[in-house]
């Protein structure tokens, strides 16, 4: 066992662990510590992640806006690929969710985002939907396709070029509290760092459990995704996201296959997920039902974890009550197109920074993702 000495630990090497590590290492000896054998394996590594800027809840709308510039504009040598890629998102209702979509479109950020469809247009824009099924939808032109490896290992290289390291293999077993800080025992040794950054996705509530820290209420929660050849005869290459206004299923184009998901939420235990073959199945039912796809063959099949606390809002901050002792957690589904803004953010909150001033003009509220907020209050 081995002990070296940093400013900062983070433990996760997720896209909130690599992006909070990432801005903070121009300014601080940085460690990032991984309990698996590669980086983002978990939740990052399964993602199908697309750029929205009305999907989520207000702070997540808010930080996904003060995303927009990094991900059309990444800086210089972040990356030899373009980070996003035009797709759009094409949201259904049928005659029995028209209420839903209706309220969905009166928020005046989605209605400044998105345009209203009828059933032919909805049927050119995503040529699979069955005919009369649609009554009306929205049309989101501005959703991007994300490249979740481009971005997240971008972010690793950041971490690395600024002196920053990453250590694999390096589950957190111990965190004792020292009077300067931290040491934390890990599968890979015993490290020594001032602050302590919990961004351990689903695991947040075990890695607080050792630092003596009250845990947030973390709702791990199973998402199942799986991919099938395209239609015969059909390019499916220009197909929107096509979603559910319910979020009972959603299908867009991977590469030149369709992936496909029930959109489901199934709580479990943090782990390693796996799919589950009744999740398919409805999943397959719910869209065969909505379109003309027949789901007769899957090519693959996996899951993630989506980890959420109670009212859907990330959690960044300073644990109240454990001193040096940092959360970046709750990320949900939307960790990856709200990454450059919570890394940013993250990272200015743990050198005592003031919250960046364009998140204030995007609508992001503090209250909303302060450790220890009310999670019954709406913000």
């Amino acid at each position: 066992m081995h002990e070296t000495i940093f400013d900062i630990a983070v433990i996760g090497s997720g896209i909130a662990g690599a992006t909070t590590a990432a801005n903070l290492a121009p300014h601080a000896r940085v460690l990032v510590m991984e309990q698996e054998s590669q980086p983002g394996y978990h939740a990052t590594g399964r993602s199908a992640a697309m750029f929205s800027e009305i999907y989520g809840n207000l702070p997540i709308r808010a930080l996904t806006r003060a995303s927009r510039e990094f991900f059309y504009t990444p800086p210089p040598n972040f990356t030899d690929v373009a980070l996003v890629s035009p797709r759009g998102a094409l949201y259904i209702a049928n005659a029995a969710q028209l209420d839903a979509l209706n309220k969905f479109a009166a928020w005046p950020d989605v209605a400044a985002g998105t345009r209203r469809v009828g059933t032919t247009e909805a049927e050119t824009l995503s040529p699979s939907l069955r005919k009369n099924y649609v009554a009306a939808a929205l049309y989101e032109p501005g959703a991007y396709d994300l490249d979740v490896h481009a971005l997240h290992q971008g972010y690793l290289r950041q971490l690395r070029k600024h002196g920053g390291r990453l250590v694999n293999d390096a589950g957190v077993t111990g965190l004792q509290r020292l009077h300067d800080g931290w040491i934390i025992s890990t599968d890979s040794g015993s490290f020594r760092a001032k602050t302590v950054v919990n961004a351990a996705g689903a695991w947040v509530d075990q890695v607080a459990a050792l630092a003596g820290a009250l845990p947030i209420g973390i709702q791990p929660r199973r998402r199942t995704a799986f991919v099938i050849d395209m239609p015969a005869d059909s390019d499916v290459t220009r197909w929107p996201m096509t979603i559910d206004i319910d979020e009972q299923f959603y299908f867009k184009p991977d590469a030149s296959r369709l992936l496909l998901s029930p959109a489901d939420e199934t709580p479990c235990a943090p782990c390693d997920a796996w799919p589950d073959d009744m999740d398919i199945a409805i999943a397959a039912d719910r869209i065969e039902q909505a379109t003309t796809l027949s789901i007769t063959r899957v090519q693959r099949k996996w899951a993630g974890l989506r980890s959420f606390v109670e009212d859907r809002s990330p959690v960044i901050g300073y644990d109240p009550h454990v001193p040096d002792f940092f959360w970046v957690a709750a990320l949900g589904g939307y960790g990856i197109q709200t990454a450059p803004a919570v890394g940013r953010l993250a990272a200015s909150l743990v050198r005592h920074q003031p919250m960046p001033a364009d998140m204030l003009r995007f609508g992001l509220d503090m209250a909303a993702v302060t450790v220890g907020r009310d999670p019954s209050k709406s913000y």
